[in-house]
């Protein structure tokens, strides 16, 4: 709503002078507002200048109690060319705003580069051209450009395409990449395809390469990962391994493992545990006005909590909600309470949940003292006052309907209760009506001051004395007042009379003319003080006090009662010497340091019900005790206790199977179990048109099912179950309608899986278990036959039930196949199902392979299929040939489907054999079969002379022997040697005479009759002698060195050898 709020608006126009300093003014009305304004200042349209305060722009606000107007100034010092253009100031307060504009000129002076801050909105309407026609940008798929694209990208394709859920992105793109198997040359084993880890654990990514001696990259997000503490990577033969340790969300990325040109790529998702809530919220009972801290602390920090208020979302830019954060704690402010207010708040992490109630109490403000009606003489003071019940209340005097201003006569004063307006040297302009207004009451007190005008005939005058007691206070009866012992007591008596009256105070018959002790009587003008310091039980009796004067004498009697308070509040009772007036109860969380109060009326019984209590929660309370003189301290605090409730019903309360004279229920567990939690449930039924229920289980029910026996047939019978826990039973649930007590007859039904409709194939020595579940009412018959003979139990296990009939097999063999009838019998009524189930082996080899025809450099095999084909269909064959000389064999096809093949490439001169295994659905053949006869690849053109065959065999011999080294402990190294021999011979390594075995720390190499043994990362315990042999069919060779490992631990211990030595 648009309202005139403004009192002052700056100028429309102003010229300003570069290099000077101009102030701009705004002045705002706030006596028709409920909450304090707020000002903005704008530069164009949407340039807020709040922002920019510094040096060069200063913004101040000023407020005036007395006229309530609100000043808000905006200051430019040194102005250049650069702040000229529009400017606009709003103020907005709750439902009502206001809007001022003003155009800054700039004159004098050129701008610099480093003048103001530019307009930019000025400038973009100097510069307005004609837009050029936009080409049209042809639409692009984005998914299809991620599909193509490398990882490394996928973040800037994202960014560029506004894409912010990069996680889902990369969800869906892999649903729609299409996963092709491709081959690798460089890996036997990929990474997986993704990891999942917890934050702060250790994860380990572990690929298999073909080459144990090449080397990996390892790359995280298309950028190659170093070595470090974090990062570790190892190699050990084949395997390749890269260790992330304490993972942080940092590394939830891709990842890749670079092998020359090949790479396998897998993703690491980081999971962040959850945030608990450590600290749980406090209840909180306040009265309207006083502020209010909802207080958690959380198990890390900077986690996000969200607060709410009966579910629903506080808004974090509201004024009256103050949201603060410290570390672990969090901290909902609500500045000033209201009735509004009133309900449970709530506090949610990811992990945990809490919340806390505000009760809010509405402020009575009781009057003490009204203010009295005064008639005073001219230049004499007029004082009005008054007494609140609260000390914190502040208030505004008014006469006549106008608010009165201090001044140099008129003072107003505020001390505790106390609320005074003093007026000196009263005048007759200042007679008529006063009042006093507290904040925030709608209460007031009125007073008439009159002005007495006097006559002076120059006769003196006299006027008898009188005593002005304040009964109230202390008073608790008139003349009557009470002390606690040990207090201070200090009675102020207003005494008026002319001329000036003397004052007499006396106990008894003994006057009291002590000025100072500890009972004393101080004087001072129009006024007599008596104070106790420090009240004992002596000081108790009657005092009076006699004012006289030539015009007359007055006498007023006080007496003053000393009291002593001591409180019982083990069985809730008090003593004292007056009179008990009630309790006050307050409760607290356990381990909350806050207390709660439960009454704020004094309650006069001794027995009080608490409400509104969280159940689950442990809770304490404490009680004071009440009399005219105050509080007494608290009792001890109760032992801690929780509030429990029974559970809600039971749900879903259904009716599972009936007979004859049974029926069977189920149901599900209540959806509020609560503190008290659930013991179990006890089943009820009875007749229809009966009320009374029998219990139909002795002892509670811990399922959630039960049979209820021996019901009569026929009958209609209600069901009902009910929940029960320390707190008692629930409400009962209860099914809509009666249950006929009938066995019902259902026709047998088998409900064959989809898998077992097909054939069953399995291999041998695997288990096989067939679940066939079927329904029909009574419980069906069933009878399983194989090939049309019943089952042999020894062979095949059959466990049959009310719902299913279970086939176990733990290993099976090839006489388990065959066709399988399941028969279902109820009487005369039955169902059938057949299920075939073959068990499947590898193939033998296969038969009469022969070569039928050699050309060329080519030869025709043929051959026969298997006379054992596994019990499956032939898929293939797989055809191998080797050379006479070399005898080493080759593959030539794989899963050749027919039965014979040539084989080509055949080198000539040379002569060949083949062999050829047979594959089925289980593999290869265990042997293959060889071909019964050879293919010789004649040499054609010239006739070769006569060629004798050198004989090469010889006996293994090393042609470079190993060498002694000395190696640093930690670091790898490697022996090496050379040898020949023929026929190939076997190489066998060992040390200290002991044959090295498959020890993952050492690695074996033989290239083309070099040597090498490496040694992995040796330790002194790897030294010693390292011997190589090599054997064949015509004789043995061997060689050996000496390997010294040199380290720290062990240099110190030769030289401590040494010291024993010589001693």
């Amino acid at each position: 709503e648009l309202t005139g709020l403004f009192v002052e608006k700056p100028p429309d126009n102003v010229v300003a002078v570069a290099g000077k300093d101009i102030t701009f003014i705004a002045k705002v009305d706030s006596s028709t507002l409920t909450r304090k304004p707020t000002m903005k200042w704008l530069k164009g349209k949407w340039m807020d200048l709040g922002s920019k305060a510094g040096k060069h722009m200063q913004f101040k606000e000023t407020y005036d109690r007395n006229t309530k107007i609100y000043t808000y100034e905006m200051k430019i010092i040194k102005v250049v060319a650069g702040d000229a253009g529009g400017y606009r100031c709003e103020v907005t307060a709750k439902d009502k705003c206001d809007s001022s504009t003003f155009e800054i000129s700039v004159e004098g002076g050129d701008a610099g580069e480093d003048e103001g801050d530019l307009d930019f909105s000025a400038l973009l309407k100097a510069t307005k051209r004609k837009k050029k026609p936009e080409k049209e940008v042809p639409e692009i798929d984005v998914w299809e450009l991620l599909k193509n694209a490398h990882p490394s990208e996928y973040e800037k394709i994202a960014f560029e395409y506004g894409i912010t859920d990069l996680r889902g992105m990369l969800k869906r793109l892999k649903k729609m990449k299409e996963v092709v198997p491709k081959h690798s040359e460089a890996f036997l084993k990929k990474l997986e395809s993704c990891y999942s880890v917890e934050k702060g654990k250790k994860i380990v990514l572990s690929c298999e390469v073909v080459d144990p001696n090449v080397q990996v990259k390892w790359l995280k997000n298309g950028q190659e990962i170093k070595p470090s503490a974090k990062y570790v990577m190892e190699s050990n033969g084949n395997i390749r391994t890269l260790t992330i340790n304490k993972t942080t969300l940092a590394d939830d990325a891709a990842y890749e493992c670079v092998v020359g040109e090949d790479k396998c790529f897998t993703e690491v998702f980081v999971k962040e545990p959850p945030v608990t809530i450590t600290k749980l919220m406090d209840d909180y009972h306040v009265v309207v006005g006083e502020r209010v801290e909802f207080e958690i602390e959380v198990s890390e920090e900077g986690a996000h909590v969200m607060w709410s208020d009966q579910e629903l979302h506080k808004e974090k830019d509201s004024t009256k909600y103050r949201f603060k954060k410290d570390g672990k704690k969090h901290t909902l402010i609500i500045q000033e309470a209201t009735l509004e207010d009133i309900g449970m708040y709530h506090a949610w992490t990811n992990g945990g949940h809490t919340k806390g109630e505000l009760e809010v109490e509405e402020k009575e403000l009781e009057v003490l003292q009204d203010i009295a009606d005064l008639t005073v003489r001219a230049t004499d003071q007029a004082m009005f006052k008054c007494e609140v019940s609260d000390d914190k209340v502040t208030g505004k005097w008014y006469k006549d309907g106008v608010e009165v201003l201090p001044s140099d006569r008129i003072k107003m004063t505020h001390i505790g209760r106390f609320h005074r307006l003093t007026i000196d040297d009263v005048k007759p302009e200042d007679a008529g009506d006063y009042t006093f207004v507290p904040d925030g009451y709608a209460l007031s007190l009125s007073a008439k001051l009159n002005f007495l005008e006097i006559k002076i005939d120059y006769v003196p005058r006299q006027d008898p004395p009188k005593i002005h007691l304040d009964t109230t206070g202390n008073m608790v009866s008139q003349n009557t007042i009470i002390v606690v012992a040990g207090n201070k007591l200090r009675l102020d008596v207003e005494i008026t009379g002319e001329p000036a009256p003397t004052v007499v105070w006396s106990k008894g018959d003994k006057p009291i003319t002590d000025t100072e002790g500890r009972v004393r009587v101080e004087s001072r003008k129009d006024l007599s003080c008596f104070v106790i310091e420090g009240a004992e039980r002596d000081d108790e009796g009657n005092y009076t006090i006699c004012v006289t004067n030539p015009a007359g004498e007055d006498k007023a009697v006080l007496f003053v009662k000393i009291v002593a308070m001591y409180f019982d509040l083990n069985y809730y009772s008090t003593h004292s010497d007056c009179v008990l007036l009630g309790y006050l109860m307050e409760r607290k969380k356990k381990g909350s340091s806050r207390w709660t109060k439960l009454n704020f009326d004094v309650y006069e019984s001794t027995t009080y019900e608490a409400k509104r209590m969280i159940e689950g929660i442990l809770y304490e309370m404490r009680v004071f005790a009440v009399n005219s003189i105050g509080l007494s301290p608290p009792s001890l605090n109760s032992k801690p206790f929780m509030p429990i409730a029974p559970t809600s019903e039971p749900t879903r309360l259904t009716v599972h199977d009936v007979t004859d004279s049974t029926c069977s229920l189920r149901w599900l567990a209540p959806e509020r179990i609560g503190a008290g939690g659930l013991d179990g449930y006890v089943i009820e039924y009875c007749k229809e048109g009966d009320t009374e229920w029998v219990v139909a289980n002795q002892e509670l029910c811990e399922r959630q099912g039960f049979v209820v026996r021996n019901l009569p047939v026929g009958e209609k019978i209600n069901f009902r179950v009910v929940a029960v826990n320390i707190a008692g039973r629930s409400p009962p649930a209860t099914l809509s309608q009666p249950v006929t007590i009938r066995e019902i007859v259902e026709h047998p039904k088998i409900r064959l899986p989809r898998e077992l409709r097909t054939k069953y194939i399995r291999r041998v020595g695997e288990k096989i278990n067939l679940v066939v579940p079927f329904q029909g009412k009574p419980r069906p018959v069933a009878t399983w036959y194989k090939d049309g003979q019943p089952i042999d139990p020894k062979m095949v296990n059959v466990r049959n039930s009310n719902v299913d009939s279970i086939v176990f097999i733990r290993s099976a063999e090839r006489e388990h196949s065959g066709k399988y009838e399941l028969v279902l019998q109820i009487e005369n009524m039955e169902d059938r199902a057949t299920i075939e189930i073959r068990i499947v082996d590898k193939p033998g080899p296969p038969l009469n392979v022969k070569v039928t025809d050699v050309w060329g450099f080519n030869a025709a095999l043929e051959w026969e299929p298997p006379k054992d084909n596994g019990n499956c269909d032939i898929t293939g064959y797989t055809i191998q040939k080797a050379d006479m000389k070399t005898k080493e064999w080759f593959t030539v096809y794989e899963h050749n489907r027919r039965a014979n093949c040539t084989a080509s490439d055949l080198i000539m001169g040379n002569e060949y054999m083949f062999r050829v295994y047979s594959e089925n659905l289980c593999g290869l053949s265990e042997e293959p079969r060889h071909s019964k006869n050879t293919a010789v690849i004649a040499k054609t053109g010239y006739k070769p002379n006569p060629y004798k065959e050198k004989e090469v065999s010889c006996v293994p011999k090393f042609t470079q022997p190993l060498v002694d080294r000395s190696v640093v402990a930690g670091y790898s190294t490697a022996i090496s040697c050379a040898v020949r021999g023929f026929p190939k011979p076997k190489i066998t390594w060992m040390k200290n005479k002991m044959i090295i075995g498959e020890d993952p720390k050492y690695l074996m190499q033989n290239n083309q009759g070099v040597l090498t043994l490496n040694i992995r990362k040796p330790s002194t315990f790897d030294g010693g002698k390292y011997s190589c042999m090599a054997v064949n069919e015509l004789g043995k060779d061997e060689v050996e060195c000496k390997l010294d490992v040199r380290g720290k631990n062990r240099q110190k211990a030769a030289d401590e050898g040494g010291g024993a030595l010589l001693i």
